[in-house]
């Protein structure tokens, strides 16, 4: 129908959005929230690399698919692209809390951005990497051997102890001071908000259950990267598995920003309120970027660095996410941990899906693993 892939923004006007289901906006919502991914893929392989969904009333979801249309929503004046975090994640404003710096807008987003970035300066990070190799030593102690566990909740065990060891040794005296403003402390509610953000670190723990669910698929890799971290030959395979997990198993499937303005994207001129949303599950997948883009193959970033617009598990842009180095380095710390402390395997024969968790996607099963100690002498 003619008037679901048009919107009229002023008389005699009418600019032109992408294509997309003709479904009503309830079934759309309904699709959206049962099997989002599913829903993108089918999009995709019918509409192309842009397409628009109908998930809330009056605000259409455009997906962006393509890096040079990524980085044209990256690089636009951050005046003109408001927050849209809480459009695809209508839990995320109870759960953080309004004055969370996920869900400021400018410039008061920018302003809390730059008092947090000191937290994550290279010199605390080497503090950061000691101490989360400890926790995970420590919580790796009580996992059960000889029986199928679900490794996410251990990884969200190790997450949540990570993220309060940093914020009561240090981010929580930071956030006080920084955010101290002529003389006046931070509110207690904007302590609360920015505190909790930093407390809910649901996507760091998804990715570490990934990340073993998908080794355990693929054992000669396993041992590849085992055996590299047993003779101390640096992390360049390390950070390649990191990546290549980010890229076939992002936290989070879409990014979402909210036009305060009409927009230029390619042939079609998007109106204001229009959410447009990079897309990063299927840019991902697309196989003009990465070759057999379903395969788990972390030797294609060896062979080639990520793309700033083509590789954005984090975002982009000023509103790329101010934790990127700490997450990345909790993953390499804790893989390295458990590599040397355990042999595991999977529990099941079949890989396993993705399901929606509160505020990424997990395994659907949790990563059942069965692990056993490493004998000491093999550790040597």
């Amino acid at each position: 129908m003619a008037g679901e892939d048009t919107m009229v923004v002023d008389a005699g006007r009418r600019e032109l959005l992408p294509p997309g289901p003709p479904l009503p906006s309830t079934v759309q919502a309904l699709a959206w929230a049962l099997r989002p991914l599913e829903v993108m893929d089918r999009c995709y392989a019918r509409y192309g690399n842009i397409f628009t969904l109908r998930v809330r009333r009056g605000r259409p979801w455009v997906f962006l698919t393509q890096p040079e249309h990524v980085k044209e929503v990256f690089t636009t004046d951050s005046e003109l692209l408001r927050a849209g975090a809480g459009e695809a994640n209508p839990l995320l404003g109870p759960l953080l809390g309004p004055r969370s710096v996920m869900l400021l807008d400018e410039p008061q987003h920018l302003s809390d951005r730059r008092r947090l970035l000191p937290s994550f300066h290279a010199q605390r990070m080497k503090a950061y990497g000691a101490m989360m190799g400890a926790v995970a030593e420590e919580q790796i102690e009580r996992w059960p051997l000889g029986e199928p566990f679900a490794l996410w909740p251990r990884m969200q065990a190790i997450s949540l102890e990570v993220v309060m060891h940093s914020v009561f040794d240090g981010i929580h005296s930071m956030l006080e001071r920084a955010h101290a403003v002529d003389g006046e402390w931070a509110s207690e509610e904007k302590m609360r908000d920015e505190l909790v953000t930093m407390l809910s670190d649901g996507p760091t723990a998804t990715s570490l259950a990934w990340v073993f669910e998908r080794l355990l698929r693929h054992p000669e890799k396993l041992e590849r990267l085992r055996a590299e971290l047993l003779a101390e030959e640096g992390e360049e395979y390390l950070d390649a598995v990191v990546k290549e997990t980010l890229r076939l198993c992002p936290a989070v499937p879409i990014i979402m920003r909210r036009l305060t303005e009409p927009m230029h994207l390619g042939a079609y001129t998007l109106p204001a309120e229009t959410i447009v949303a990079p897309c990063i599950y299927l840019l991902h997948r697309r196989a003009d970027i990465y070759p057999d883009p379903l395969s788990f193959r972390p030797e294609r970033f060896l062979e080639e660095s990520a793309g700033t617009y083509s590789w954005i598990p984090f975002g982009g842009g000023v509103r790329r996410c101010v934790a990127v180095s700490f997450a990345q380095l909790e993953m390499r710390e804790v893989m390295n941990t458990v590599l040397r402390e355990l042999d595991l395997r999977p529990a099941a024969a079949s890989s396993e899906g993705a399901a929606r968790s509160s505020v990424s996607f997990a395994p659907d099963g949790g990563a059942i693993v069965l692990a056993s100690r490493r004998m000491r002498e093999a550790l040597a």
